[in-house]
């Protein structure tokens, strides 16, 4: 069988300089996942007992005692016919030896050797990089006597660990440590920590993973007519006008009621899990069904954990009435997210390529609104006056309420502190119209607004 590679995949290196990459690969249901997940401390790699259920590959920063080097799991190597799914996730696995220092092959000491290893063992000897053996689930005194079929693959001494107990790691490190630079890695690792985290999140077939590979100039997530082809949140390192962006590639998101399988609600959470960890989520959605439930359901999950939002349309170019589409759109915006007045919305096509740096744009600039932070001097100036124009209700008790102070606790998203007399009977309509002036005056559009109430002491009540 031959197995072609994506001739552009060498443009990978403008995305991550780490000294060491190194690469799991094998069969489906070794472990890769599993071992990947260990390495990298991580429960980011969905692991199952259903085959082929990595089919992107994906990268993290593992660590092995003082050791850090960049992994990538890779989807189950197998045979298959040309152009379909099992194909086109066997390119990924090839690409991402083509990116790699180094080479574990993961073989099931349980299972034995099988023919499909020997295939696959010499198939990696061809790729011209270095390649290392090593035999999973040697948790059981069984495997023993399997471990010897393995030196047939030609790969030299194998390592037994079991990924998932933990053990053998030492022996792993052992392996890996010569090909290890401790000072270039140090300061490798220091420049990944300093990246924006854009995810893209939609619902399945909103053409995340397309939009993805577009940016990246490259097909580096799988893409097709199946639904649902993305498990995996794949996060890329990437380089965009001056910033560092580490973009990241979700599974669909559709309603709970329809997630019927526990694959599918693994992919979801990791969907959500992205959006947690994520500074500025790209909402994709189809032009043809713009803002449906499930979309708002979405926005207002990353409304709830703080993130700052774009809206991005998609297959705009599919749509003859655009206009229409357009005040549809942002009708929806105004009656059902009132909360992020002024989010951005660009009306791109991944597919062509149209407008999708707008996308990006948009994002960095609310990144900046995201981070934004206001002086205490300022704020209070603006208090007086809006307290002014607008004065407060009386406490449930009948006295007045009265606010001393405010000053910003945090941002990301902005956050402001208030001190006040009887701070809880502040009423939620007052807090909204506070927050409404708040993103007109210090022009923070499109990004959450919180304001948490503190109670104020009188300094002369007598305790």
């Amino acid at each position: 069988m031959e197995i072609s590679i994506y001739l552009v995949t060498t443009a990978y290196y403008q995305y991550i300089d780490m000294t060491l990459t190194v690469s799991v690969i094998g069969r489906p249901n070794v472990g890769k996942s599993t071992l990947f997940n260990r390495l990298t401390g991580t429960k980011h790699a969905i692991v199952h007992d259903l085959p082929g259920v990595t089919r992107d590959r994906k990268e993290h920063l593992a660590r092995i005692g003082p050791m850090e080097f960049n992994l990538i799991d890779t989807p189950g190597l197998e045979e298959a016919e040309e152009n379909s799914l099992q194909t086109r996730m066997m390119m990924q696995t090839a690409a991402a030896v083509l990116e790699s220092d180094l080479v574990i092959m993961l073989v099931d000491g349980k299972s034995g050797m099988v023919p499909d290893d020997r295939f696959f063992a010499e198939w990696a000897r061809k790729k011209n990089k270095p390649v290392v053996l090593v035999i999973n689930k040697c948790e059981s005194k069984k495997v023993v006597q399997n471990i010897h079929e393995f030196y047939k693959l030609g790969l030299g001494e194998p390592v037994c660990i079991s990924a998932e107990h933990g053990e053998g790691m030492a022996d792993l490190y052992d392996v890996i440590e010569p090909f290890y630079n401790k000072d270039q890695a140090e300061n490798d690792s220091e420049v990944k920590d300093k990246h924006i985290q854009l995810a893209i999140v939609g619902r399945p077939n909103a053409g995340k993973s397309t939009l993805m590979n577009r940016l990246l100039k490259e097909e580096r997530v799988l893409t097709g007519p199946e639904a649902g082809i993305t498990r995996d949140a794949i996060a890329i390192d990437w380089k965009y006008k001056g910033n560092n962006i580490r973009l990241i590639d979700t599974a669909g998101i559709r309603r709970r009621s329809r997630v019927d399988s526990k694959l599918e609600k693994l992919a979801v959470d990791d969907a959500f899990r992205a959006i947690q960890y994520a500074h500025v989520v790209i909402l994709l959605i189809d032009a043809n069904m713009p803002l449906e439930a499930q979309d708002l359901v979405i926005a207002n999950k990353v409304i709830d954990e703080g993130r700052a939002l774009v809206i991005a349309v998609n297959k705009w170019d599919s749509i003859e009435d655009k206009t229409s589409v357009v005040n549809d759109i942002h009708y929806k915006l105004d009656s059902s997210l009132p909360q992020i007045k002024g989010v951005p919305v660009v009306y791109i096509s991944a597919l062509n390529g149209t407008k999708i740096d707008e996308a990006v744009d948009a994002a960095l600039e609310i990144y900046k609104i995201w981070n934004q932070r206001i002086s205490t001097a300022k704020l209070n100036e603006w208090l007086s006056y809006v307290l002014e124009k607008h004065q407060l209700p009386l406490a449930k008790s009948g006295k007045r309420i009265r606010i001393k102070y405010m000053t910003q606790g945090k941002t990301r998203p902005p956050t402001f502190m208030l001190f006040a007399t009887y701070a809880t009977d502040i009423a939620d309509s007052y807090i909204r119209y506070l927050i409404s002036n708040l993103r007109v005056d210090f022009n923070l559009p499109g990004v959450p607004i919180r304001i948490v109430l503190k109670k104020s002491d009188n300094p002369y009540k007598k305790s």
